[in-house]
């Protein structure tokens, strides 16, 4: 079985770190390059920056951010928010990125995956779902949660694949900042939809959140965002318990890490 993969997520406005719950109500939890850097040292597998005003605000990702905090890393960095064009792609991956992450765009132009598939490889392009029960489905929201898209999760989350997409970050807007444990009928349904890997988002807030996910939702990784910033969990202790319950995980020495 490959290891499961532990993410921390960065949501930046205005150049620093913030946190809400279900997309609102956010409070600043940091400056991101100091968070990339503790992470780094902390042995997380991969950082994603999400720049969560871009969309709205019709912008590009900030490239200082992105480079600041890609300085700090020796791990994968995906960069989402702003991605809107292939050359806002071409601008996240020369600021640092290794991968971007397509949300409103994709849902808007959806032969945009399959371009930078072709540009950059599969592995290098992110979709992200986010998505709300809404009765027996899962309905996807554009524009940061904003606006209705139109789609069911499980239905776009195949397509994305077809089109080239290498992941799928699936975000739970019901679960989002609310630390009630991810949403596992939701992934699961878009893991057993799909054959790339899926990332589990939203409602972190405890070790077993991380162990059920992985179980019941047959996530492949697992996002978390506060339970991180705010030092309430430590990664080696994360891995630690997934460990105990028989869930591979990538173990490194945070020593060798760069601090």
């Amino acid at each position: 079985m490959l290891a499961k993969r532990i993410i921390a997520c960065l949501d930046v406005r205005d150049g620093r770190v913030v946190k809400g719950v279900n997309f609102e109500g956010l409070r600043s939890a940091g400056d991101p390059a100091e968070l990339a850097r503790r992470y780094n040292g902390e042995g997380i597998d991969e950082l994603v920056i999400l720049d969560i005003t871009a969309t709205l605000e019709a912008r590009r990702a900030l490239a200082d951010t992105i480079r600041a905090a890609a300085r700090e890393l020796f791990i994968p960095l995906a960069v989402g928010g702003g991605i809107r064009t292939e050359a806002d792609a071409a601008a996240a991956v020369e600021a640092g990125a290794d991968k971007v992450s397509l949300n409103t765009a994709a849902l808007a132009d959806p032969a945009l995956i399959t371009t930078l598939a072709e540009r950059y490889g599969s592995q290098a392009v992110v979709v992200a779902i986010d998505a709300k029960q809404d009765g027996d489905r899962f309905a996807v929201f554009a524009r940061s949660g904003q606006a209705a898209a139109d789609r069911d999760a499980v239905e776009w989350a195949r397509e994305a694949e077809s089109r080239g997409a290498g992941e799928i970050l699936l975000t739970s807007i019901d679960r989002d900042g609310t630390r009630a444990g991810f949403d596992c009928p939701l992934t699961c349904a878009v893991s057993s939809a799909v054959s790339i890997p899926v990332i589990a988002s939203g409602g972190a807030g405890r070790l077993d959140d991380f162990v059920e996910v992985f179980t019941r939702g047959r996530a492949d990784a697992a996002l978390a965002a506060s339970i991180f910033h705010y030092a309430e969990t430590g990664v080696s202790a994360l891995k630690d318990h997934l460990h105990r319950h028989g869930i591979p995980v990538r173990r490194v020495d945070s020593a060798a890490a760069k601090s």
